[in-house]
Order: structure tokens, then sequence, then C-alpha cells
């Protein structure tokens, strides 16, 4: 049995409220071990380090602070299988997807390795009479990341990457479900060189989230999770006076027109819509084809598809995808298949049946596919999170864009079409954060932004990218004339440049 305390001050410490709550091996439902819950007190200890330790880092160069990322991607790369194998064992997704989680979250540490030139403020010599003017970038002081069961790996380096790359020092809260992956992250930032107390880490539950917000010392908060736990935050961290980014949830439609090469379609679908399980907040859910010719071809080859699919347990190195991650998620994915035919939806293939040969008490589910789905019905409406697609027919190409535009989240949307007008109008006009065309999962590499529109994102900046340098740091600006240039006698108006 593993205890899971927390990473406070440079050493893993064990929990001392007296809560905790368990921890599943997701292939076979047992419990892996038991996760420390923090109190108010044991997140005030981990602020108090990183405060004491913060002044220190920002005044490191930047250059420095680099090469301890640096280091960093060098011991993670060493590590990889055993960091692989661990999410695996909590989370429930395959080894590849695993190392695919990592991998995502490295190359957004790499982007951070380049923070001497992204930090790089600006500078205008003789913009008046003698007078300079630049601009510089600054750390902001000690912030959080709250971060999502699905992805334990990749969206904490998101987070913690470019926010300690600026100089700040960094309090993770990842989730209780699967937390062995983040505290042996904050070993290999340590053995890379990290000064003790930059990066701490506190496993708990809402009154941990709450500590967090509240905590006078944290001077922003981005979190990642389901919208009403995103609107919560927002409304709480921003109330506090905090800097705060959030994201939430997502509905993700795939546009398939008549002249899509359908066989590159399905294969999209397939790969997008029951990777990991569909626990992804970039899946696609629900697949329009536009045109009864084209949505009739679609359901014909994709029904075969979505049965063949290979479950397994998350060792496994051929399955698709693997379990959900707890027994209470399976059920609520299960009852939004049993609300689907409430409905009035069809339901092409039903894999809530489905049981793993050995590994009976697993949190496993076999794929779903349900056909002539409508907008009104509360599984195109919710993010089921789960190995469920919706096919919805459109009639025409704006029918099709009205779904996406019309639907109450904005994550992302793919188009496929080998039409280049209709996708280059597509990307125009949909009212979506990123945009696919003739690629399923448009998750932007990490020298761009990553984030959603509507109810799917909240705050003014997205993660990764220069966005994330701009969340993690404020912008000074000083006006310079040294006495030489000065003139006699008392100026009272604004000083201008005319």
């Amino acid at each position: 049995m593993i205890e899971y305390g927390h990473f406070i001050g440079g050493k893993r410490i064990k929990g001392a409220s007296g809560r905790s709550g368990d921890v599943f091996e997701p292939m076979t439902g047992e419990v892996r071990g038991k996760v420390a819950f923090a109190s108010k007190q044991e997140v005030a200890a981990a602020v108090e380090n990183a405060k004491a330790t913060q002044p220190a880092w920002a005044a490191t160069n930047p250059q420095r602070r680099a090469r301890v990322l640096m280091k960093f991607l060098e011991l993670a790369n060493r590590d990889y299988d055993k960091l692989a194998d661990c999410l695996a064992r909590e989370h429930g997704k395959t080894i590849a997807d695993a190392k695919g989680d990592i991998q995502r979250g490295l190359e957004v540490v790499e982007f951070a390795c380049g923070i001497p030139h992204l930090m790089k403020g600006e500078y205008t010599e003789g913009a008046g009479p003698n007078i300079d003017i630049y601009s510089m970038r600054q750390a902001l002081g000690v912030v959080a990341g709250i971060t999502p069961f699905n992805f334990p790996a990749m969206i904490p380096m998101w987070k913690f990457g470019p926010a300690i790359a600026c100089g700040n020092a960094f309090v993770l809260k990842p989730s209780e479900r699967d937390p062995g992956v983040p505290l042996m992250l904050a070993e290999l930032m340590l053995e890379a060189g990290l000064p003790a107390g930059i990066l701490n880490v506190v496993n708990g539950d809402k009154e941990a989230v709450d500590a967090i917000l509240d905590h006078r010392d944290i001077q922003a908060v981005g979190f990642v999770g389901s919208t009403p736990i995103a609107e919560y935050i927002y409304g709480r961290g921003s109330a506090a006076g905090k800097r705060v980014q959030c994201f939430g949830g997502a509905k993700n439609h795939m546009i398939i027109m008549p002249d899509a090469d359908m066989g590159q379609a399905i294969d999209a679908l397939v790969g997008a819509g029951y990777g990991s399980a569909g626990e992804r907040c970039m899946a696609v859910s629900v697949a329009v084809p536009v045109g009864q010719k084209t949505a009739d071809a679609l359901i014909e080859r994709l029904i075969p598809r979505v049965e063949a699919l290979k479950i397994g347990p998350s060792t496994s190195g051929d399955a698709d995808f693997g379990p959900l991650v707890t027994a209470a998620h399976l059920q609520k994915v299960k009852d939004y298949v049993d609300l689907g035919l409430k409905e009035g939806a069809k339901l092409k293939v039903d894999g809530r049946s489905f049981r793993m040969q050995g590994y009976e008490n697993g949190f496993y589910m076999g794929g779903c596919l349900f056909d002539e789905v409508k907008p009104s019905m509360r599984i195109y409406k919710e993010e089921i999170f789960g190995p469920v697609l919706s096919v919805v027919r459109a009639r025409t190409y704006e029918e099709g864009l009205a779904l996406a535009n019309d639907h109450e989240y904005g994550n992302g949307v793919a188009i496929f079409t080998r039409d280049g007008d209709a996708a280059r109008d597509f990307a125009a006009r949909v009212n979506v954060g990123m945009v696919g065309v003739n690629v399923p999962i448009p998750v932007p590499l990490a020298y761009y932004t990553f984030g959603g529109w509507k109810r799917s994102g909240f705050g003014d900046l997205n993660q990764h990218g220069p966005d994330s340098v701009r969340f993690y740091t404020k912008t000074k600006t000083v006006t310079s004339r040294w006495p030489s240039g000065v003139k006699e006698g008392a100026e009272f108006v604004i000083p201008t440049m005319r």
C-alpha cells in the first residue's frame, strides 16, 4: 500500500490532517494506496516555503534557470518508462498513451528553456528629449496550479514549467485520483538543481483548493477541469484579487464534408473519439456528417470499427484504450448511455456490458456509438468524458457549422474536407478556440497557445506558448532622463513628446 503525502520544502512529508482518500489501480479495481488530503495549515506551509525561496530564484539570471529545466528534461527522459508505468497504473490509460501524456508536457518545458529570450522587454532610445523608455518582465511571486486526473504529467508541466522559468515559485495541487507522477516530477526538478521550496506539491480535495484560492500570498492560479469547478475557481480566485486562468469542459465536433476522404475521417474519429477511453478535453465526442449519403456511409463503416476496438489492461502493448479512472466515473458514463436511449438516440454499438477476462473488477467499458442524436438531448449538450461517440446528422454545411457555433462549449473542433475554400471559411467563422483542418485533435504545439472559448475557458490568457509568459509575469515600464538633459524649473503638465 503506497502512502502519498506532500512535497514541501524539497522533501516528501506525510499528511498531518488525518484525512485521506483511496488511489485505485483502474485495470484491476484494487486500491493502490492512500493519498493524504492537505489541511489549510499544510497549504500555508507550502506557500511559506515558496515565498521564502522565490526572491533568490527570481534574482537568478534566466539562463541559469533554463539550465535547471534542461537538466530536468534529461532526468525525465532517463525515467521515462518509470513515469509512464506509474501514470498508466494510476490513471488507466495505456503505456503508449501515458508516454504521449509525458511527452507533450516535456515539450512545454522545452519551450520554457527559451526563457532568456521570452522574457526580454522593449527599449526605445530617445523617445523624447534625452528620454529613454524601456520595459521589463518580472515574476509575480508565488503562483499555483490545480490540475486534473486525465493528464497527470502533461498539465502539471504545462503549468509549473513556464511559471518556474519566469522566476516564480509554484504550489501544485494535482488530482487526488492519480498523485504519483506529480510527486515524481517534483523530485526530478529538485534533482535537476531547482532550489528546495520553489516547487511544492500538496495533495487534497476542496479544502486544499479553497486554501489556495484564499491565500493572500498566492498571486495567480491556473486550473484545468470541469466547467462548474472552473467557474467556481475563477470567481473565487478573482474575488481574492488573483490573476486566474481556468479551462473547463468540452464537446468537440468533427464536421465530415461529402468530399472528405472517408477512410481518413473514420480513422480520425476512432482515434480521437475513443483514445484514452474518451477521457480527454480534446476528444472528439460529436461527429457531424453533412448530407444523408455522407451520414449513411459514415455509420456503415464506423460500426465495425467501433465493435473491433481492442480494450485491455493499462500495461498492454496493443490495446486501443484501457479502463476508466474510477468505478464511480465508469458508472457515470454508463448512466449517460442509458439516458441517450431514453432520449431516443439510436445506440448502434453498445459497450456497457464489456468485461475484461482476468480483470473482472477493473473499470472497463467498450466503445459506444449513437446515431441520430439531436441537439436537444443531454447526451449532446453535456460532456460525457468516456468512450461514447454521438453522430448528429446535418443537412448542409451551414447547419453543421451552426452546431459547433451554438454549443455552449468551444474548446476544439475539426473539419474533414478536400475543399480549401470550405476549410478556410470554416476556420474563419467557427466560434471555437482550437480548429483542426483534417486534424482531429488540434492541440497546438508548445510554442502556440492552448485555450478554449465560451464556457470552455475563463480568463484572458491561455496555456503554454507566449501567453504562459504573459500570465506568469508582470510588465514594468521605466521612463528615464538623466540630469544633463533636465531643464531648470518645475513642470506642471504631463510630459509629452511634442
